[in-house]
């Protein structure tokens, strides 16, 4: 899994409370179990008109976040139903991190499983970063997951709380199998020692 460490990028405001993961990434691309590929497909409905041409008013669409790699967003991001492919939509278009008020749990501990940044904060400090984003191109928030800390463009810094296990995980780039392969050690010699004492089993 790629690491994260720091991330300097452009901030795309979001304001919508409770986006779904149907918003996300719309049932009809589940299809797929290819993590490449959906971010064409990320919001989709709210992306593209009926006749498919882009919709330009959404955020995205818009020449100063084309290219965001941070998204600011409403409370309860991420609720509704179970899919991973929505954290796959937000990676391949090129959002690394999203800060809310609050996230859905399943859509919470998606995020840490490919290598994107949830970040809670409080609505007063989100209400500042939405601000910030409102910049346009001039909306580069800088990241550092070590120092938790995000620093808006005119120098103001915001300090946040993750799990330290989680943390880790993202500065070491490991997913749940690359830190079941960085218990190998206690496993062969659990392994072992129950061969020995129970070699019936």
């Amino acid at each position: 899994m790629e690491k994260f460490t720091r991330l300097t990028g452009v901030a795309a405001p979001l304001p919508i409370v409770n986006i779904d993961t149907d918003m996300i990434i719309p049932k009809q691309y589940l299809k797929t179990i290819k993590r490449t590929g959906l971010g064409r497909a990320l919001f989709s409905e709210m992306r593209y008109n009926e006749d498919g041409s882009e919709n330009p008013d959404f955020v995205l669409n818009k020449p100063a976040y084309r290219d965001a790699a941070i998204l600011i967003a409403g409370d309860n991001f991420g609720c509704g139903s179970s899919r991973e492919h929505a954290p796959w939509a937000l990676k391949d278009f090129g959002i690394r991190c999203v800060i809310s008020t609050s996230f859905a749990d399943i859509f919470y501990n998606n995020c840490f499983k490919n290598s994107i940044l949830p970040i809670v904060v409080s609505p007063e400090q989100l209400e500042a970063l939405m601000d910030d984003a409102g910049r346009g191109s001039n909306a580069t928030i800088s990241i550092d997951l070590e120092a938790q800390t995000i620093k808006g463009p005119d120098g103001g810094t915001i300090e946040f709380e993750i799990d330290p296990a989680r943390k880790n995980a993202l500065l070491e780039g490991l997913d749940d199998i690359g830190l079941t392969l960085g218990k190998g050690d206690f496993i062969d010699a659990f392994e072992k020692k129950t061969q020995t004492e129970r070699p019936w089993i």
